[in-house]
Formats: C-alpha cells, sequence, structure tokens
C-alpha cells in the first residue's frame, strides 16, 4: 500500500520526532510505500529517513518553489506546477492517507480530502494521526460539527483519530486490500 502523508516540513522537537519516527520505521517495514511532500527537511525528512532505513519505497511530490528542498536519490520523484497540482498527485499516488502534525499547508490538505470524501469523490481511507493531543481541538470542532448536523456524512466516515502509528496502520491496513 502507498500511503500518503500530510506532514510539516518544520524542525519540531521530541514530542513529534520520536512518534514519526516510530510510525515511518512501522511504515516501511511492514511493506508499505511512502508517499510525501518531497521534501528533506524537518519533520518530512523525520519520516523520509525512517521509511527509508526500513527499507520502503519513497515517493516524493514537491512543487516548483520548494524544489531546492527536494530529497534527493528517492524512487520516485515530481515537481508539480502549483500546490493544487501537488495534492492531486499525492492524492492520485496514494491508496489511503495519514494526517500527522502541521501547520497551515497540513490544515489545508487535510481539508481538501476530508471534503473530497465527503462528496464520495474518493474513497480513501483517512486517519487523523493524533501525536501528543496535537489535533485534539481540531477533533472536538469536527465532532461539533457532526453533532450539529454540519457534515452530510457522519463524521467516523471521513476521518479515523489514533493517537499512535501502530493503531493509525492497523486501521489502514484493515480498510485496503
Amino acid at each position: 500500500m502507498n500511503i500518503c502523508v500530510f506532514l510539516s516540513a518544520a524542525d519540531l522537537d521530541d514530542r513529534y520526532t520520536v512518534p514519526a519516527r516510530a510510525f515511518a520505521r512501522e511504515l516501511g517495514a511492514r511493506g508499505h510505500g511512502l508517499v510525501w511532500g518531497g521534501s528533506d527537511a524537518g519533520l518530512m525528512k523525520v519520516v523520509a529517513d525512517g521509511v527509508h532505513e526500513a527499507g520502503g519505497r519513497l515517493t516524493g511530490v514537491s512543487v516548483t518553489f520548494l524544489s531546492h528542498k527536494v530529497r534527493h536519490g528517492v524512487d520516485d520523484m515530481v515537481v508539480a506546477r502549483d500546490l493544487a497540482e501537488r495534492k492531486a498527485l499525492l492524492l492520485q499516488k496514494a491508496d489511503a492517507i495519514v494526517i500527522m502534525v502541521g501547520g497551515l499547508g497540513t490544515l489545508d490538505e487535510a481539508t481538501e480530502i476530508l471534503e473530497l470524501r465527503k462528496h464520495g469523490l474518493t474513497d480513501k481511507p483517512v486517519v487523523l494521526l493524533n501525536t501528543a493531543g496535537f489535533y485534539d481541538g481540531l477533533r472536538q470542532q469536527f465532532e461539533r460539527m457532526d453533532a450539529e448536523g454540519f457534515l452530510p456524512v457522519p463524521l467516523s466516515e471521513l476521518v479515523h483519530f489514533a493517537d499512535d502509528g501502530v493503531a493509525a496502520l492497523d486501521h489502514l491496513e484493515a480498510r485496503v486490500g
């Protein structure tokens, strides 16, 4: 399975890097490939390193204005014209999606895939990996949207929340053949 991971390219502390590295090694050890933003910086580098160390395949999708930050020596690297094309290519190359900690770019990617699922435009499973409670507030907001009728599809059908990488991968493996 090729798993697209949306996450930060920022340098983060051990609360995020240690679980990210463990998740990445587990992903690679289980024989899955990583599809990610292609950056060789920050948390993106940590995850790519972990998958690579465990023998997993690396597929990067960067964007022209970030092409100076791409990781070299990967199995496949594509440079998109703009962010819209990048997101489309990331989703095209993936069988499933994991959303890890990140900033505005990660949040943009997360809401786009959830919107596509809401409208039935993709059935790829999505896991929000809630490392160190990072997405507790977002989860609360999503639950409120669900409870108050803002979601035409139950939240449980849009996204699965997992507190650790093993639970995230177990959920995806149970849904992707």
